[in-house]
């Protein structure tokens, strides 16, 4: 989530076929975006070596297959579940309440979440050695990535709440007059979550000199940017204005 705070915006959720529209809305071109992106990842995992490796008696293929379900379980599952909440706050009626809903939904977050990091590195020791890299380029460059991602990690944690980065300002209207975050990595940018949080993903790859671990990490990266594009901006549109 974006370190903004916009003037809270009236939403009208009385027209259920209005509803139905907002739940789908930019998802025609998530659809293909997506598509389009599985078709380049799947040509680059072509690429002779890309797939080399096992661990644990799994091949690297079962772990990238892994790695691009887990991706897109997570994604669509956000979507659904902010929109759902957004356009008439039904996952609250359906759970019990506002916190009960949030905290059952940001538990699944969570887990989908890490399970990238955590398959991504699997991945990257099953294939480690494939890629043609100097290793302490690749040590350099993982190196080089970890300092903003743990700086943004420190800045969610200090400044911006992991609440607010996992999304409570479709669950909790008192969220939205929140004010603007300017500390730490928010300083320079508001949309941390995506150009460094998320690029951690890159440092297994690097560091192991991984093909198909850097090819996964595209992958993730680009498709953040279709969630962003498709689901965030439209939804940040409708609740701030």
């Amino acid at each position: 989530m974006p370190g903004r705070a916009w003037k809270p915006a009236i939403v009208n959720r009385s027209d259920t076929s209005s509803q139905s529209s907002s739940l789908f809305e930019g998802q025609l071109a998530h659809a293909f975006l997506l598509v389009a992106l599985l078709a380049a990842t799947i040509w680059l995992a072509g690429v002779d070596g890309a797939m080399d490796g096992s661990l644990f008696g799994v091949s690297t293929r079962v772990w990238f297959v892994l790695l691009l379900a887990d991706t897109i379980a997570h994604q669509l599952f956000v979507w659904l579940a902010w929109r759902l909440e957004l356009h008439g706050r039904r996952l609250t009626g359906w759970m019990g309440g506002t916190e009960r809903a949030f905290r059952i939904y940001a538990t699944i977050f969570a887990v989908l979440f890490a399970a990238r990091f955590v398959i991504i590195t699997l991945l990257a020791v099953a294939n480690r050695g494939s890629l043609a890299m100097d290793p302490w380029l690749g040590y350099l460059l993982a190196a080089i990535i970890a300092v903003p991602a743990v700086y943004l990690f420190y800045s969610v944690k200090t400044y911006f709440g992991f609440r607010r980065a996992f999304g409570i300002d479709h669950f909790d209207p008192d969220a939205r007059n929140w004010p603007f975050v300017r500390d730490g990595i928010f300083k320079y940018t508001s949309n941390g979550m995506y150009v460094f949080g998320i690029a951690g993903l890159w440092i297994p790859g690097l560091a192991l000199q991984s093909t198909a671990a850097l090819i996964a990490a595209a992958f993730s990266h680009a498709y953040i940017w279709v969630h962003y594009f498709t689901v965030e901006k439209p939804d940040m549109r409708r609740i701030y204005g």
